[in-house]
């Protein structure tokens, strides 16, 4: 795979301690896709582990049927769907009920992602994620755990008191349920933020797993285009910095320098139990690739402070 970071020489010195500590902390990671179609999730079943999650975003507008029919593949290819669940998009309990028994039934789905969505007005009863984790309906379809979003960068319509209640709520929720919870971070380009809400959680006593979200290889253009959807603060000038890269709009840009930054904080804070969640931007496959390289250890720590990774070996 093409190196996406500039090289140079790094202290010797330290170098052990970075090629060890990046894989460790990118060893159990996840990915997200959006709108996979057939080819990709076949490219995916060779690519990832067997069982590996891959999320599937919720897509406004998008069908149910399309949603299940890729949770669908993920499964006969022998991975974990784990599809989101904006549950302001359904029109009724029935509509919701319906979808669920679906993903479970014929995609054998255990584990969902449940967001309240972005509609500025809900399309049935659901104002928020909380309204569907009471109430029993998840577990009545063999659901055993539950995704629930994080926002180390903040919310950009909800204000961060109203978000810390709602997720204390959520967990507090799911486990008089019997249900299990990780949290997945919406994606961040710096570390100090990420840091910081992860300390606050644990602060708090809430020691659920963390998965950190971060943008996947792509260019800058795509990457400030998704910030602005997804309501992520970011300038060309920082994910630039971030990336190591001062390139024109269409350059690559990759989370290497994030990656690095964050392995570093695991080795030094209590940051209990974290993974990588990566975003695929710039294509499912590629992202994949890229960051299976990474958790092998097919790295090699640059004088920038982020890394390049080795092309795949053959017939990998």
């Amino acid at each position: 795979m093409i190196a996406l970071t500039q090289t140079s020489t790094a202290d010797p010195a330290v170098l052990p301690q970075v090629v060890a500590r990046i894989p460790a902390l990118a060893r159990d990671w996840s990915l997200e896709a959006v709108r996979p179609d057939s080819a990709e999730i076949a490219a995916l079943g060779t690519i990832l582990r067997p069982g590996a999650k891959v999320y599937l975003t919720a897509v406004p507008g998008r069908a149910p049927q399309a949603e299940i029919e890729a949770a669908v593949r993920l499964t006969s290819a022998g991975l974990t769907p784990v599809p989101h669940v904006a549950v302001r998009d359904f029109p009724s309990l029935t509509a919701l009920d319906d979808y669920l028994a679906r993903l479970a039934g014929e995609a054998g789905v255990r584990c969902l992602l449940i967001v309240g969505g972005d509609r500025d007005r809900p399309a049935g009863p659901f104002r928020g994620a909380i309204e569907a984790i009471d109430g029993g309906l998840l577990q009545r379809h063999g659901i055993t755990e539950i995704g629930i979003a994080g926002y180390p960068d903040g919310h950009h319509r909800i204000p961060q008191q109203e978000l810390d209640r709602a997720l204390g709520e959520k967990i507090d929720i799911a486990a008089e349920l019997g249900l299990s919870v990780h949290i997945v971070t919406q994606f961040c380009f710096e570390p100090e933020p990420i840091k910081a809400w992860i300390g606050r959680l644990r602060d708090f006593g809430i020691e659920q797993p963390v998965r950190i979200g971060l943008a996947g290889p792509t260019n800058i253009a795509t990457l400030l285009r998704y910030a602005r959807r997804c309501g992520v603060s970011a300038s060309a000038q920082g994910l630039a910095q971030q990336s190591g890269l001062a390139r024109q709009m269409f350059g690559m840009s990759a989370p290497d320098r994030l990656v690095r930054a964050l392995a570093d904080a695991c080795a030094e804070a209590h940051l209990g139990d974290v993974a990588l969640h990566f975003f695929s931007f710039g294509g499912a496959a590629a992202t994949a690739r890229w960051a299976g390289a990474v958790a092998d250890g097919r790295i090699a720590p640059d004088g920038a402070g982020g890394f390049t990774v080795a092309p795949p070996r053959r017939g990998g």
